[in-house]
């Protein structure tokens, strides 16, 4: 479980109103589950270069952990997104399937943005998820106007657990997230969209994300020849930009458990009868 940016995996481990997180629910059902912190988030130490960290950076951190544990299915939110689709292409033998929670598209899908002198303005290009810029050399951080409406919108987003989950918001480098919304051409493009459609790949949005209309999500489930789910069509609704923490978490929790052991089970099916 890959988190975005500004998080660490606490979104994974528990919801801001005290129910287990999707770590749990995956495990319960069976799934071994590894909950990572991006470097300098969580337990992870932060480096002396943070500032100039990359989202390659935190992607070559993964791919160490994967050549660890062997192939796994990566589950990527966010700003976690592009980083999953840059392990498929790179350690291909190590992606088993990919699961993407509102994830941020490869920059290919991305107009390059100049920098903002403002740095924290987002611009309402919805068709470019509403980018935003940091200032390089600052910490970059989120106020709690900005949770409030861009990360814990929507009528799921548990009552009165706002501040909570503010709370669990760390700094970020200035560099993922320019890179996460390809400020001056900066972002982690794929060169070889087919080699990451080569496996099992989901995506999965609601309907109250103001920087992943269906519309949005829907480009980078073309390009790499994935499945969609636009939670309403599942009569599902409500769901903001954190999936994982809303009040019906649980719900979309066994969406993606029941895809997972549908889509591996049948490929491993597949494989058996092939060598057969």
């Amino acid at each position: 479980m890959i988190h975005g940016a500004c998080n660490t995996g606490t979104c994974f481990l528990t919801t801001p109103d005290g129910r287990p997180g999707w770590a749990h629910n995956f495990a319960d059902s069976g799934l071994d589950t590894y909950v990572v912190d991006w470097p300098g988030h969580g337990r992870s130490p932060m480096r002396a270069n943070f500032l100039t960290m990359s989202t390659r950076d935190v992607r070559d951190s993964i791919a160490c952990l994967l050549r660890q544990i062997g192939p796994a299915i990566l589950l990527a939110h966010s700003a976690g997104g592009p980083i999953a689709w840059s392990l498929a292409e790179e350690l291909s033998d190590f992606v088993v399937a990919i699961v993407g929670i509102s994830p941020g598209p490869p920059s290919n899908l991305l107009q390059a943005m100049p920098p903002d002198s403002e740095g924290d303005t987002p611009r309402e290009e919805l068709d470019n998820g509403l980018p935003i810029s940091a200032r390089e050399g600052e910490l970059f951080w989120v106020d709690r106007a900005f949770v409030q409406a861009h990360w814990f919108a929507g009528p799921q987003a548990p009552a009165d657990a706002a501040e909570k989950f503010f709370r669990s918001v760390v700094p970020e480098s200035p560099t993922v997230i320019n890179e996460r919304f390809n400020i001056d051409g900066s972002g982690l493009s794929i060169r070889e969209p087919y080699l990451v459609a080569d496996r099992p790949i989901l995506i999965v949005t609601g309907d109250s994300d103001p920087r992943h209309p269906r519309s949005f999500d829907q480009k980078t489930a073309d390009l790499f020849n994935a499945e969609f789910v636009w939670l309403p069509s599942r009569n599902i609704h409500g769901n903001g930009h954190m999936l994982m923490v809303d009040s019906n978490s649980h719900v979309v929790a066994q969406l993606v458990i029941n895809w997972i052991k549908e889509r591996t089970m049948k490929d491993r099916a597949a494989t058996v009868r092939q060598s057969d």
